[in-house]
């Protein structure tokens, strides 16, 4: 892992809230990690961090997001600009791992104590846009489906930069973080997979029922 991120608040003008947690910065030292109980409160898996569009974010489902800083690389060439770690709001920049391909149900082990499970897919809204100042940004992430990854908290501690992440379990299916993003979104014939995927969050699972009975 390269760096643990933070949320400063920050005027949100893009969305009808008056703050955003999404300008998250690399911090020095421990930074404890605990599951933060339902969505609703703006709580989530950092110390220190938190949402603020609390119908849509945190919770114990959406405790930590993750990132690959190898697809940071990939959209900083595409979009022409440096991006640093933590600019897509993710709590976790990671290296050698390839999050958008995780398994949902995957359970990574960060430095000695803390074990994630990843949970779903980021799906992008207008703060996130609007904080990289690009129009047409939602379209252009979602088709490139590569989202990162939600993840909640298993086994809480504290984490640090640079702490080795272990995949230290593997589901028994094929339902991958990326594969969950584009029937989300874009190719709803993909649904009826994801059903196999028992760790995707409650909501996310009657979404898909409700979905599919109408096909």
């Amino acid at each position: 892992m390269l760096t643990v991120n933070v949320g400063r608040p920050r005027p949100n003008p893009w969305k009808g809230l008056k703050v955003t947690g999404i300008d998250k910065r690399p911090v020095d030292g421990p930074v404890a990690v605990a599951a933060p109980g339902p969505k609703g409160t703006g709580a989530v898996g950092l110390a220190g961090d938190r949402v603020y569009d609390v119908k849509n974010h945190g919770g114990s489902d959406q405790a930590v997001y993750a990132y690959a800083r190898e697809d940071l690389d990939g959209w900083e060439a595409e979009l022409g600009r440096p991006l640093e770690n933590g600019v897509f709001g993710e709590n976790l920049t990671t290296l050698d791992l390839d999050v958008s391909g995780a398994l949902i149900g995957e359970r990574w082990r960060v430095g000695p104590d803390v074990v994630l499970e990843v949970s779903c897919p980021r799906i992008p809204c207008g703060t996130f846009q609007g904080w990289l100042e690009r129009d047409g940004w939602i379209k252009q992430f979602t088709r490139a489906a590569v989202p990162g990854a939600y993840l909640r908290v298993i086994e809480p501690g504290d984490i640090r930069a640079a702490d080795p992440v272990e995949i230290v379990h593997r589901p028994a299916h094929d339902v991958t973080v990326a594969l969950t993003f584009r029937a989300m979104t874009r190719e709803p014939g993909l649904l009826p997979r994801l059903l196999v995927a028992d760790a995707l969050p409650l909501d996310i699972r009657e979404l898909i029922r409700r979905r599919t009975a109408q096909v």
